[in-house]
């Protein structure tokens, strides 16, 4: 069984060079990857009981897409599955491929909500992440999402980027707000291997904000969007009252999601404790599968309960909310304390959580060392 739909769109005009998402480098083939997202669809479960409560279009770059594959996409995950009424409806959009008229083509497709990879106000650092795009194109794509109708945009920032401080850092969130969107994710950047900035930056390059400049922007990011009311609502996550990515928020709270296309991970409320599966990261092969009327999966995993536990609490602390001990206790049938009650006296003692009688929940430190809190849980 799921809820959510996710759409996984593996085509760049230029690959970023600290992405570790996989992707290619290229646009053609865009139309024939649509129809072989429209077959997986039919391979796919049909038999949820529950109809969709979100459709996502991740990637990659999804609004390389033309609207009028948008619109099909949605029209037939709708006869396949169902659409809930006030459905989220998310389509991720690079600032460099967008104009005003493929924009109210995505709204008239369906879209809802906007997802705005802006990464950076500063042009500099935008050269230094790869982008295609500059800060003026950023806000220019962000004024047309609001003149093409949509009511609900997020942008994405990266901070503790190379070379970069914490007055310019300041500089950017306060650019940033000057758009006001509903919806704002701050990433601190992640070196992962295999990424051309893996080999550019090794582990404590110089040119790197040090620790403590990163925790820093941390809590100024934090401070300043707090003030200016938007809830703090997941650890890189901030958005005004009732904007929350509810897609997103499905996965922390582990709601069953099928994903399609190349590289797409799904969770399925199937069997005991569910089912997490992912297709292979390569299209030439996914095409392949698909066209045999096969699944494209590389990986099947069926959660053992001592696993189950583990997602339970290491994705619901990733909420502000925290882990509800009696929605734990009914799920598996025994005490949150009974199971982790040595680890959660721990990490409230060294300040990284905090409890009353209802919930447990990251302390604004534990936010900031969330994966020490995380380790904790693991079977």
């Amino acid at each position: 069984m799921f809820t959510r739909l996710y759409l996984h769109i593996p085509f760049c005009r230029r690959k970023c060079p600290y992405c570790a998402f996989y992707s290619q480098e290229r646009t053609s083939g865009l139309k024939s990857y649509q129809d072989l997202l429209l077959e997986e669809m039919h391979l796919a479960p049909q038999n949820t009981p529950k109809v969709l409560e979100s459709i996502y279009f991740g990637g990659g770059t999804p609004s390389l897409l033309e609207p009028d594959s948008v619109a099909t996409i949605i029209a037939e995950a709708i006869r396949c599955f169902g659409l809930a009424e006030q459905a989220e409806i998310t389509l991720e959009a690079n600032p460099g491929t967008i104009d005003l008229e493929k924009l109210k083509g995505f709204r008239s497709a369906g879209v809802n909500r906007l997802s705005l990879g802006v990464q950076s106000m500063d042009d500099q650092l935008l050269a230094k992440l790869g982008r295609i795009h500059t800060s003026g194109q950023a806000r220019e794509a962000f004024s047309y999402a609001r003149k093409a109708g949509f009511e609900n945009i997020g942008i994405d920032l990266i901070h503790a980027l190379p070379g970069q401080d914490c007055e310019m850092w300041s500089k950017e969130l306060e650019q940033a707000l000057e758009l006001a969107p509903e919806h704002i994710s701050i990433y601190g950047l992640t070196v992962e291997e295999n990424t051309p900035f893996a080999e550019h930056y090794p582990e404590h390059s110089p040119q790197l904000p040090d620790e403590e400049t990163a925790v820093r922007m941390f809590e100024t990011a934090d401070n300043l969007l707090t003030a200016k009311g938007y809830e703090h609502y997941e650890i890189s996550n901030y958005a005004r009252p009732g904007c929350r990515s509810r897609h997103n928020s499905g996965y922390w709270q582990r709601d069953g999601y099928l994903g399609l296309g190349a590289g797409a991970h799904s969770f399925l409320i199937k069997g005991s404790y569910g089912i997490r599966c992912c297709n292979v990261a390569d299209i030439e092969e996914y095409a392949a599968s698909i066209q045999q009327g096969k699944l494209a999966h590389t990986e099947i995993s069926h959660l053992s309960r001592d696993e189950a536990m583990s997602e339970f609490m290491f994705l619901g602390l990733r909420m502000a909310d925290g882990v509800e001990l009696k929605a734990f206790e009914e799920r598996f049938l025994i005490a949150t304390e009974q199971v982790y009650g040595q680890q959660i006296e721990k990490l409230i003692a060294a300040g990284l959580l905090e409890t009353d009688k209802d919930r447990i929940k990251l302390t604004r430190r534990g936010m900031l060392l969330s994966n020490q809190v995380f380790v904790a849980f693991l079977q």
